[in-house]
């Protein structure tokens, strides 16, 4: 056989090969006329044949696109061409020769793109729980989750959705959004009965399927102002932790795509997150009203004038973003006229919140023993007494300190337990420190004190401090010591002000030596005798009045 005859029979068997070849396969030529069709492309295009017209044997997506590639500079001979073949989607891939002739291989490319179109749809889901995750946990106000659900509910799932937290007696919070428009909150008075799977959500149930669900019974208190008719709806329930967050409806107008199956199993991995994200946000607004009213108790009081006596207080915690610590002051006034009244400032081993606890309990027992102010050591030792019977590991240090007007002047009584004593300012910027000292409060069986008798004139003051001042370090180099010597010196420059006065002077040039240092709890309390005006005697006889 010669190599011509050899290769025409190649050919001839390429050829038969080529018939049975599973793909569909068509070759036309540049006119537009089928050349030849391979069994696979007959069985498929039952029009296309040899001789047949591309026009009217093929789809009109292959035949524009062959026509396309006839013309120059239009069609891209690479390009791959797609569209319908009844309920079927194919590939045109396209090989163009010299002379026009096209051969096409058709591919179903079916299922792939309903692979890229589901891989799409996931994508897209996954980015939007990512988007509603990141929205829901970025705040813990229990408004703002409940309005963000609704509203990319409404956007993403949705014509319309109402987000429905648990009923307040008779009546039912609603969020209700709108595609494209804001949340509206209400609470009316209806009964969650009346849409089905309502009540059943809102106890935390597995949602109803909404082809159990009739829209034509759906109340008009679900159907937001100017939504029409509803088509369908989706009830799910908004799990919390432990208790139902509320309850998610979906509601789409009549005449649009009802919920799959699908989207409703989508519906319900957003309402998961959202109940999460609003149950969180519900018990952080729990704790912190709790928290709120129970610092109340904790925090030191705003100090005023009391029976002719100026008194003054501030206190710095360790943190700035605390407002209590270990280091507490209060002023208990007199109950009866004539009597001196009580103050107390101390200070609880630690800081932070164990020992704040420790100083409710401190300034609740002395709040006890207030019928025993007179008698600073019995109340010591009755204190000394309760500390040590509680399961505290803790101690205190603090001062007593009774005060009373008499005349122009102060009286005063100090005590301290194991706490820096007193300091008197005198009217001449002389800085005294009281004749008092004691053993610790709750480290001890027996309490030790002795108590100092002193007068305050008009103008002078006896300042009670906790060593967060005299111990902070600071200065030009950042660790040297504030001291007693510097805090006698700043409070003998502010003799003859005001207590309020005193009290800022210290608190700011303790803050400068400060810097941004860390310190401990620094209390004061400053107790002044005011400057008064001796009123002139009536009639030259009566023995006249001061005024404080």
């Amino acid at each position: 056989m010669s190599s011509t005859d050899a290769a025409t029979d190649v050919n001839a068997q390429a050829g038969s090969l080529w018939s049975k070849a599973p793909y569909p396969v068509l070759i036309a030529d540049a006119h537009g006329a089928i050349v030849l069709v391979n069994e696979a492309a007959a069985a498929l295009l039952p029009k296309a044949c040899p001789g047949a017209r591309m026009s009217d044997a093929v789809p009109e997506w292959l035949a524009t696109a062959h026509t396309a590639l006839r013309v120059p500079h239009q069609g891209d001979g690479s390009a791959i061409r797609s569209g319908p073949v009844d309920d079927r989607i194919f590939e045109g891939h396209p090989t163009v020769e010299d002379g026009g002739t096209v051969l096409w291989w058709l591919v179903d490319a079916t299922d792939h793109l309903l692979a890229q179109e589901a891989l799409r749809r996931e994508r897209e889901r996954t980015a939007f729980l990512g988007k509603a995750s990141n929205l829901l946990l970025s705040s813990l106000n229990v408004d703002r989750c409940t309005h963000v659900t609704a509203q990319m509910a409404a956007e993403h799932l949705a014509d319309a959705a109402l987000v429905v937290a648990p009923a307040r007696g008779d009546r039912l919070p609603l969020v209700t959004c709108l595609r494209g428009g804001a949340p509206v909150t209400s609470t009316p008075t209806v009964d969650p009965e009346s849409v089905p799977g309502l009540a059943e959500a809102l106890q935390g149930f597995p949602p109803v399927a909404t082809r159990w669900v009739e829209p034509s019974t759906v109340p008009e208190w679900v159907l937001p102002e100017g939504f029409g008719q509803a088509g369908s709806i989706v009830v799910t329930p908004l799990p919390g932790y432990g208790v139902p967050a509320g309850a998610l409806i979906l509601l789409r107008r009549a005449g649009s795509a009802g919920f799959t199956p699908e989207e409703e199993v989508f519906a319900r991995l957003f309402a998961a997150r959202a109940g999460a994200a609003m149950a969180a946000a519900r018990l952080y607004a729990d704790q912190s009203a709790i928290t709120d009213v129970l610092m109340r108790e904790l925090l030191p009081p705003a100090l005023h004038q009391v029976s002719g006596v100026d008194f003054a207080g501030g206190y710095r915690p360790s943190e700035d973003h605390e407002r209590i610590g270990g280091d507490f002051y209060d002023v208990h006034p007199a109950i009866t006229e004539g009597a001196p009244s009580l103050v107390v400032l101390g200070d609880v081993c630690g800081k932070g919140l164990e020992a704040a606890v420790l100083t409710g309990k401190i300034r609740n027992t002395l709040h006890a023993l207030l019928p025993l102010a007179d008698d600073h050591q019995r109340m010591l030792r009755l204190l000394n007494m309760a500390l040590l019977n509680s399961h505290h590991t803790r101690f205190a240090t603090l001062v007593l300190a009774s005060a009373v007007r008499e005349g122009s002047s102060v009286r005063m009584r100090v005590t301290s337990a194991g706490h820096p004593a007193p300091l008197i300012v005198r009217a001449t910027g002389e800085v005294q420190e009281a004749d008092t000292r004691g053993t610790l409060i709750g480290a001890m069986p027996d309490v030790h004190a002795e108590t100092a008798e002193l007068f305050l004139a008009p103008g002078e003051t006896c300042v009670l401090y906790t060593d967060g001042f005299t111990e902070a370090r600071g200065g030009p180099m950042g660790d040297a010591l504030f001291g007693e010597e510097r805090l006698r010196r700043v409070l003998s420059e502010c003799a003859g002000l005001p207590a309020e006065s005193i009290v800022e002077r210290v608190q700011m040039v303790a803050a400068q030596w400060l810097g941004k240092g860390r310190h401990d709890d620094m209390a004061i309390v400053v107790v002044s005798a005011p400057r008064t005006h001796h009123l002139s005697a009536v009639n030259g006889r009566t023995r006249g009045r001061f005024t404080a």
